[in-house]
This record gives structure tokens, sequence and C-alpha cells, in this order.
């Protein structure tokens, strides 16, 4: 299965957080999967950081390189096709970053990781 991290599933990863359900962190996990971040939630974490909205161990410059190499997690860069999904989309969830993170999974044909329930009212595949 191919995966796209949500961009709090990727943090949650990185911490070692409990809030993620026992079948994501066997998702996660299987090297049966391929995981994605996508550059979005790179964007949006370099965002959130510097509008003090979100507190990391180090700067996001070196945060999430790093967390993503540990984790064995791959690059999704964003291109112009991943945004053509868009104008489709029903109007649900208003966070533009998201929405990419949507036209990114339908394009790509992957699975997103996500607890958000606006997400899963999408026609998207989706696991939590």
């Amino acid at each position: 299965m191919k995966l796209l991290l949500d961009t709090c599933a990727f943090l949650w990863i990185a911490q070692g957080s409990d809030r993620l359900t026992p079948t994501v962190r066997e998702t996660f996990s299987s090297p049966d999967n391929t995981v994605f971040l996508s550059a979005v939630s790179v964007w949006e974490i370099f965002v959130k950081y510097n509008l003090g909205k979100l507190t990391l161990p180090r700067p996001p410059k070196e945060f999430v390189p790093r967390e993503r190499r540990r984790h064995l997690i791959s690059r999704l860069p964003l291109s112009e096709n991943d945004i053509f999904p868009l104008p489709n989309l029903p109007n649900i969830h208003q966070d533009p970053f998201d929405r990419m993170l949507i036209c990114q999974a339908i394009e790509h044909g992957l699975t997103i990781l996500t607890p958000d329930e606006a997400i899963q009212n999408y026609p998207v595949k989706n696991l939590w």
C-alpha cells in the first residue's frame, strides 16, 4: 500500500505519540507499505512553526529531513498535476493544506493516514 501522512500523523510519528492508533502504527511500520510525506506538509510545518503555533525540538529545516530519514519516509513533491483534482473536491474542508493532501492522494492513488474526520468524508482512501 502507498501511504500519505497527514501533517499531524507525521509529527506524532516523529514524537512517538500515543495518539497513533494501533492500526496506524502497524500499517506505518509494515515493510510492505511505502510511506510519503508531502511537500505540502513540510510547508505547513514551516508556516505553523514560524507563526509560533508549533513547537519542535529543532528548526523545521533540520527536524523534517532528520525525522523523514529516521522513519524511512519518502518525499512527495507537489506537481502541477497534483492540483488538477482541486476544482472537483466537495467543499467539506476549508484547510488549504489538507485539500492539497487530498488532491495528491487522489492523483497518486495514496491512502491518507489521518484522524481528521473532514478528510475522511472525501472520496479518498484513508485510514486511522
